[in-house]
Formats: structure tokens, sequence, C-alpha cells
């Protein structure tokens, strides 16, 4: 079938199925707002419990990171994201998510080649590049 490059573009937008953009930014807006939620929440008992607020924004952080690799271990995160799309990648959850997720896909290959390997494959030049650009202000700053 010989199509230009116009009518291929015609016939993908006819044959696509339309998104319901509306619908998935409003679900997106709300998981993740919920997830912010619960991390305030989790703050808030942490300085009951005690700590200084400096102290306690550190324990929250660690405390989602934590829970979200739990619950990609679990394959509840992988659910709750089929269903919120980008709700679930903004909060730190999604980072700790991206970390966990290729590390248990690739188990099976063993705990160095398959596991540590492939654990930062996403978030790998993440890492990298936020302790560079990190790096890069330091100098600056201490420079200035």
């Amino acid at each position: 079938m010989d199509m230009t490059p116009q009518e291929y573009q015609q016939y993908v937008k006819q044959n696509s199925p339309k998104s319901p953009i509306v619908k998935d930014t409003a679900i997106a807006f709300v998981v993740g707002g919920a997830i912010c939620v619960i991390g305030q929440l989790i703050m808030n008992g942490w300085v009951a419990a005690g700590l200084e607020r400096v102290d306690a924004s550190s324990a929250t952080s660690v405390s989602l990171v934590f829970l979200s690799a739990l619950f990609t271990g679990l394959n509840l995160y992988n659910s709750l994201a089929r269903f919120a799309g980008a709700g679930t990648l903004v909060p730190i959850t999604g980072f700790a998510n991206s970390v966990v997720s290729p590390a248990i896909d690739f188990k099976s290959e063993g705990f160095v080649t398959g596991m540590a390997a492939k654990m930062f494959t996403v978030a790998g030049p993440v890492i990298v590049f936020g302790t560079l650009a990190s790096a890069v202000y330091g100098v600056v700053l201490m420079l200035l």
C-alpha cells in the first residue's frame, strides 16, 4: 500500500484510540495529591513522636521510599500506577519504584549480574546527573 506521509498521518489519526486526557489528568492529580497527603501524615507522626521538623522531613522521605519499595515488591504499586498514571511518578515514591522494579524483573539472572546490575538502569542517570549537578552547584556557590 503506497501512501504519502500526509495520508499516513491521517490514517494514524483516524485509527488511534482517543485519549481521555481530562480524566487521566484528574486521576493523576488526585492520586499524586493523596500520596503527598500520606507523606504529610507520616511527617506529622514523626513530629508527634518527638523528632524535630528537619529530622522528621528526612524520616518521612525514608519512610515513603521504604513503603514504595515494599509496595513495588508486593506488586501493589504497579497496579496503582496503571490506574493513576503520572500521579505516581511525581512524588518520591515514583523514584523508589523505578529503582526496585528493574531489580525485581532481573532477579532471576542472579544477585550481582541481575538485581545489582539492573537496579539503577532507570534511576541511575538521574542519580548521576543529580550528583554531578550538585557538585557543580557547590563549586559555583563556593567560588561566589
